[in-house]
């Protein structure tokens, strides 16, 4: 795993749940770091312990905590990349859905050994959305519902969500989009502010 997710993973507990909580997941997942280096790869399994940790501490299921982390990615006033990674993709949050599917080669662009899941949108009749989640690592499905979520409220519309499982190795999210103008979204430009 691109040491980038476990640093996310780690900055979502410490900055939700605070420095204690990080120390307990630590503990309970038996690391021998404290830290996750953002530009290292680590193995898979030490991820998935990690997440086993995380769930034990908080007592929530993994697919809440992956869900959480979607949507710390971009709300968090401290990650602004991830979210201006993800709104130069359109002004509406359709142009958004419809711009998925590049997504994992614009993470690339950003971190050129970072690698995301394959994402397919399937745009079904009335603002109905299929997003195919093809890939590793597992459960990201979850994390995209986070970030689906978070996008929405950025954009402001109301859309609602449904992850219907797993289906030929493959994560299905049902995306309904049930108004595109339903409140003000957050501002957004193209320029760095201060710049």
């Amino acid at each position: 795993m691109h040491g980038l997710m476990n640093r996310a993973i780690q900055c979502f507990v410490r900055d939700t749940y605070g420095p204690q909580a990080w120390s307990q997941v630590v503990s309970r997942a038996g690391l021998t770091i404290t830290d996750f280096e953002a530009m290292l790869t680590y193995d898979d399994p030490l991820t998935d312990q990690v997440l086993d940790a995380i769930c034990d501490v908080l007592s929530k299921p993994r697919a809440t905590v992956l869900e959480d982390i979607g949507t710390y990615l971009v709300s968090d006033p401290k990650l602004e990349a991830p979210r201006r990674l993800l709104r130069f993709a359109g002004i509406t949050y359709e142009d958004f859905l419809h711009s998925l599917d590049d997504l994992p080669g614009r993470a690339r662009l950003a971190v050129s050994d970072l690698i995301l899941p394959r994402l397919e949108l399937r745009s079904h009749p009335g603002g109905r959305y299929m997003l195919m989640v093809d890939g590793q690592p597992k459960g990201f499905g979850h994390v995209m519902i986070g970030i689906l979520r978070a996008m929405a409220d950025d954009y402001g519309a109301l859309v609602m969500l449904d992850h219907r499982g797993t289906r030929q190795s493959r994560e299905e999210i049902e995306v309904t989009l049930v108004e595109a103008a339903f409140s003000e979204g957050r501002a957004f430009s193209l320029g760095i502010s201060g710049a």
